[in-house]
């Protein structure tokens, strides 16, 4: 007779398994004590961010009306993020029409805070999310990346290991937690990324959804639908945007997250198994929330939009379903979508991003037509936010 193991050992004895061998593969990727460093730029990519021509920035080093920055051997200038910030605030003072570099928020602008989300796991949201608030980061922005997910892999892109590195500090769970919660600016990390810090996120997020219940019970306040927009007020001040990851699912982190939100990022995969499940979600967000507006819920959204990921523009069933939805849901589609790519998925594999790989690992072609998928998506989601500003 075979040996047998009970259902709850073999269990265990994978997921020890699975730990230690992602433990390792961290070790590999990163030294045990080190952080994360962002790449510099090179000058084209410099020019875009700000707006302007290489040949005008290469006029405001001829001038000396900017710093010098670091040169390769070749005379190819490249940039930190830091002194591409200190060129667009030097060409802010020298704008007559104003805002033109900077375009953060201004006097009597609210906090935007964009919830990415999808009921189904598997449709691109944490990419589309951390590539956003990056994107958005570089162009200047101050951002405030939240990770409301439990598997946390938002936080673990920004080079953390959610079960070990926030033990002492804290997650966004325990500026949530109904028993005397954190200050959210206690538990805020910075990143590599200027402009952009982290509220992280872990295993402990999933006792919001079990202690909930009994916090309702017991009337304890502020109930869990406004929780995450008290969290946001003591830090309101600091930021011109906020990105939330959702969980995959739609449970009281959800829920809690769109009743903070300006706007609504949906992410879906142009295919009928995931359009199929889309409308379900829609149709039960839809009653949750008519619940939640009872008990006194803001439900006013400046935008909301659906975002086609992992789209193959030659995939003729896909091709299909995203005209299916621009007929059905017209302008909240939008324009720009997020292109499948073997880019995307190999920087994935060092914990990267697209914006922080260098070019010159990818094939130039497969790189750029991933790039350029990302920052018109980003920069179609940075219009919706001017516009929500009157701007």
């Amino acid at each position: 007779m075979a040996d047998t193991i009970r259902i709850n050992e073999r269990v265990r004895i994978n997921a020890e398994h699975l730990a230690s061998a992602l433990e390792n593969h961290m070790l590999k990727t990163f030294a045990p004590d080190a952080t994360k460093e962002l790449r510099l730029f090179s000058a084209s990519e410099t020019a875009e961010l700000l707006g302007i021509s290489t040949s005008f920035l290469r006029k405001l080093h001829f001038e000396e009306r900017i710093p010098n920055v670091q040169t390769s051997a070749g005379g190819r200038r490249h940039y930190a993020t830091s002194e591409i910030q200190t060129i667009r605030e030097h060409l802010e003072k020298g704008s007559k029409a104003g805002s033109l570099y900077l375009k953060g928020r201004k006097p009597g602008d609210k906090l935007q805070v964009l919830s990415f989300l999808n009921f189904k796991g598997g449709s691109g949201k944490t990419t589309s999310a951390i590539h956003t608030a990056q994107r958005l980061a570089l162009k200047g922005y101050r951002v405030l990346a939240v990770d409301i997910d439990p598997q946390a892999s938002l936080t673990t892109l920004f080079g953390y290991r959610p079960e070990y590195d926030f033990i002492e500090s804290g997650t966004i769970s325990d500026a949530l937690r109904y028993d005397d919660p954190l200050p959210l600016s206690q538990i805020i990390c910075k990143t590599y990324f200027d402009g952009l810090d982290l509220a992280p996120g872990g295993l402990m997020l999933q006792e919001f959804e079990h202690e909930t219940p009994r916090a309702l019970m017991k009337n304890v306040q502020p109930p869990f639908f406004a929780r995450m927009a008290t969290a946001l007020q003591e830090v309101e001040a600091d930021y011109d945007i906020v990105i939330i990851d959702c969980p995959p699912q739609l449970g009281y982190l959800t829920m809690a997250a769109l009743c903070a939100s300006t706007g609504v990022m949906i992410t879906v995969v142009p295919n009928m198994l995931d359009i199929a499940s889309m409308s379900q979600f829609l149709q039960m967000t839809a009653s949750l929330l008519d619940v939640v507006a009872d008990a006194g819920a803001g439900m006013e959204f400046d935008f909301m939009r659906f975002l086609i990921n992992r789209y193959e523009p030659h995939d003729g069933p896909q091709q299909q379903m995203v005209a299916f939805l621009r007929q059905l849901f017209s302008d909240e589609v939008m324009v720009a979508s997020m292109l499948k790519s073997t880019a995307i998925s190999d920087a994935g594999l060092t914990h990267q991003t697209l914006y922080e790989v260098e070019r010159g690992q990818f094939h130039r072609n497969t790189y750029d037509r991933a790039v350029e998928s990302l920052n018109l998506v980003n920069d179609e989601i940075e219009t919706l936010v001017q516009q929500a500003w009157g701007r």
